[in-house]
């Protein structure tokens, strides 16, 4: 499984959806599942993104699948980045 970053701006359209339905967040995870994407950590941010979410995916097609599905809500702008944990990366460098 791959992990990837997910750093997520609410638009006015999901700062209102938010307000209104707090719980939404975790019925997206939910969905995710359903995707394929395992949300392994989620948290919320002060500054130029709301939040930060870690996925687990089994390719990048699938996340790229899945944030398209996102943004095409409206809800949220997203910026998606593979992440390679440190011990493969300096093995991937011997």
């Amino acid at each position: 499984m791959g992990i990837y970053v997910v750093m997520s701006r609410l638009t006015q359209e999901g700062r209102r959806t938010l307000k209104s339905r707090p719980e939404r967040s975790k019925e997206v995870n939910m969905e995710l599942s359903k995707m394929g994407v395992k949300v392994v950590q989620q948290y919320a941010l002060l500054g130029k993104y709301d939040f930060l979410n870690i996925l687990e995916a089994p390719d990048n097609e699938t996340v790229v699948k899945v944030m398209a599905n996102l943004g095409s809500r409206g809800t949220v702008e997203t910026m998606t980045m593979a992440a390679i944990p440190i011990d493969e990366f300096l093995e991937a460098l011997k």
